[in-house]
């Protein structure tokens, strides 16, 4: 029989849309937790399903009744059964996640992109920039390089650096400026917050530091205890320990008239508290998310030198 080869695979599961329906009914009876890159049931199983085979969405309706070898429908049983049993992410079962309308290549060895900040670049961080190009920017703490990837992509004429503490992380990035062809104005390097670049300044800087608080992280659903610890927990009971010391030393590298993007999530509240006198500007994303403040290099500067964090 055709389907003899599928094993204990029912022999109903086929076709493309067989294996849509089946992960689509199977995720949503077991309850999972959405997230990184989906809100529900259906929309998990189609990242999952066309990921794992590498079909574009827009081919997708042509291909529903592709037969699928014994093979790949071995492999999409056992992704469906590590999205429910072990409450792996499917960027983490496909290798690929979207961020900002790119596609990335990602692993456990970084965080799932999903930050705001996408929404914030895609609109050329207007009206805040004005009319001022940036010409050099970091992404630090870059983990998979999504961030500063986007930037590169939006800013063409800037040199852009992709900077992380993690070697595994960078090497997640060098992939990425690769599938980009980004290779001749994006660079990776090793760096503990500013210690691989102490001499340079930028125009912006961008980061999505670890900000989450203990009781956070200890509630936080299952499918994100498989990112890296470090890349979520920002140390401290407020999440806030590696945010000061960025802030710290941020404005003496940043240039004249630079611009400090920084996500900061649920620590927002805390880190007003912490430093009231920074004066922040807090968009509003129409997409959705919040913990993303702005801050210009000469108000960072003059709330370092002259107030400081409290406490």
């Amino acid at each position: 029989m055709a389907n003899s080869g599928h094993g204990a695979l029912p022999p109903e599961l086929i076709t493309v849309g067989d294996w849509l329906r089946h992960a689509a009914t199977t995720f949503a009876r077991a309850e999972l937790h959405y997230g990184h890159g989906t809100m529900a049931a259906w929309d998990e199983a189609v990242a999952l399903v066309l990921g794992w085979l590498r079909i574009p969405e827009d081919r997708a309706e042509a291909l529903l009744g592709a037969h699928l070898t014994a093979a790949e429908c071995a492999a999409l049983a056992e992704c469906v059964r590590k999205r429910v049993e072990e409450r792996v992410p499917v960027p983490y079962l496909t290798g690929q996640a979207h961020f900002g309308g790119l596609l990335f290549e990602v692993d456990s060895r970084v965080l799932i992109p999903r930050s705001p900040m996408a929404e914030l670049l895609q609109d050329g961080l207007q009206p805040w920039l004005g009319q001022r190009l940036p010409q050099r920017i970091l992404d630090l703490g870059t983990g998979s390089g999504c961030i500063g990837i986007l930037a590169a992509m939006v800013f063409p004429e800037a040199e852009v650096l992709l900077a992380d503490v993690s070697l595994d992380a960078l090497d997640v990035a060098s992939r990425n400026i690769r599938l980009h062809g980004l290779e001749d104005r994006v660079e990776t390097r090793q760096s503990d917050l500013f210690s691989g670049c102490i001499t340079e300044r930028f125009d912006l800087i961008l980061c999505n530091p670890p900000y989450v608080d203990t009781a956070d992280l200890a509630s936080m659903p299952m499918e994100f205890q498989h990112e890296p610890r470090s890349a979520l927990a920002g140390g401290g009971s407020d999440g806030l320990e590696l945010v000061q010391r960025l802030l710290r030393s941020a404005a003496v590298h940043l240039a004249d008239g630079g611009l400090l993007v920084l996500e900061v999530g649920n620590s927002a509240p805390a880190l007003l508290e912490r430093w009231p006198a920074l004066e922040w500007i807090w968009p509003e994303l129409e997409a959705g998310g919040f913990g993303v403040g702005l801050i210009e290099q000469a108000a960072l500067a003059r709330a370092v030198n002259e107030d400081g964090p409290k406490g």
